[in-house]
């Protein structure tokens, strides 16, 4: 017991910030120009689930969470941190649940959109992991010596990928099924932003930040009676 009170988070975090932000670079590098599928189809996503299109919403995300698992986690992350597989393996189940909510329709939302403040809270995140992002990471990447192949998109890197997917259900999903589909992409969340603070990255913050804001829309819409 007395050995595991020894640790730090810092002992869980087997590389610098050079090496992992040199990660996110390759990824953008390799996969280029991908950026210019994976950003409209978060858009379309999101106009799809306010339009009340939910199964096909619920879908077009799921490739791409089986591509960051692949891509991303197994195949790169993994060479620097052994639990990279597993989180991959994660992401792998969350494209899963979205399948299988696409063809059950179980824990879809049919009530209004408009005017309702959970689905505000969901527009806003899906908007930030989409747009915002990409274009704080893209003006950043200099400052740090790195590329604007760093600038974090949408189905290429695993964090705009959990934020965007974490809005997406918010404005799509009530009840068991919104809980179960955000806890994948609010775990990710937090693991990243402990890697991050560890890292002494600013973006550790941001994205606690997202988390708590996300955290209340889903406390809001659980406990709201059903419109």
């Amino acid at each position: 017991m007395n050995e595991w009170t020894s640790y730090q988070l810092q002992d869980f975090i087997p590389f610098t910030a050079d090496v992992y932000f040199r990660l996110l670079e390759r990824m953008g590098e390799t996969f280029w120009p991908l950026h210019l599928l994976t950003l409209p189809l978060g858009v379309a996503t999101l106009v799809l689930a306010l339009k009340h299109r939910t199964r096909l919403a619920c879908l077009l995300p799921a490739p791409l969470w089986a591509f960051v698992a692949v891509a991303f986690f197994i195949q790169r992350y993994a060479e620097l941190n052994w639990a990279g597989g597993y989180v991959g393996y994660a992401f792998i189940a969350q494209a899963v649940l979205l399948v299988v909510i696409t063809l059950t329709g179980w824990g879809m939302d049919n009530a209004p959109r408009a005017t309702h403040p959970p689905v505000a809270i969901g527009i806003a995140i899906t908007l930030f992991g989409l747009i915002l992002m990409p274009l704080i990471m893209q003006m950043l990447a200099p400052l740090s010596g790195g590329s604007w192949y760093q600038a974090e998109v949408f189905g290429i890197h695993a964090d705009p990928t959990a934020v965007t997917t974490l809005g997406l259900v918010l404005i799509m999903l009530r009840g068991f099924a919104l809980w179960l589909a955000a806890i994948i992409p609010a775990l990710w969340l937090v693991i990243s932003g402990l890697t991050l603070q560890v890292l002494d990255s600013g973006g550790a913050a941001v994205l606690f930040v997202v988390l708590v804001i996300a955290l209340v829309g889903l406390v809001w819409k659980s406990i709201e009676p059903k419109r």
